[in-house]
């Protein structure tokens, strides 16, 4: 059965930075595509980052553009999610997502695997 645990959420203050790590097991992880999404209490869910299955593309949000980092390590079946700067506006709950031989679509209709979600939460 596919599985998606994410982990590395917590409190943090503004400026901080926090690595969320999303592994994945009971799928080929290495031909999915990852997304990271972020949901904040009364608001939709929001795209933050995504990495294609060949690791050969990204996308980010224009909010969190050069502050935060995805990347992919196959070997050990996880997608990362580096969150620097962090800002009051950065704190949600947050996914991570996969589609098979997906490009990194900022797209949730096309994410067929998630994960229960982490706790990010910016202090001022």
């Amino acid at each position: 059965q596919a599985q998606l645990v994410e982990s590395g959420g917590g409190l943090v203050q503004a400026g901080g930075s926090l690595r969320l790590s999303c592994a994945g097991s009971g799928l080929t992880f290495s031909r999915y595509a990852v997304g990271w999404f972020r949901q904040a209490p009364g608001q939709e869910r929001d795209i933050v980052a995504a990495i294609a299955w060949s690791g050969g593309g990204t996308y980010y949000a224009a909010s969190v553009k050069g502050r935060f980092a995805i990347s992919r390590d196959n070997a050990k079946r996880t997608v990362y999610l580096q969150m620097n700067s962090l800002q009051l506006e950065d704190t949600a709950l947050y996914y991570c997502a996969a589609q098979y031989q997906g490009l990194g679509s900022p797209k949730s209709a096309v994410y067929g695997y998630w994960g229960q979600g982490t706790q990010v939460t910016v202090s001022s």
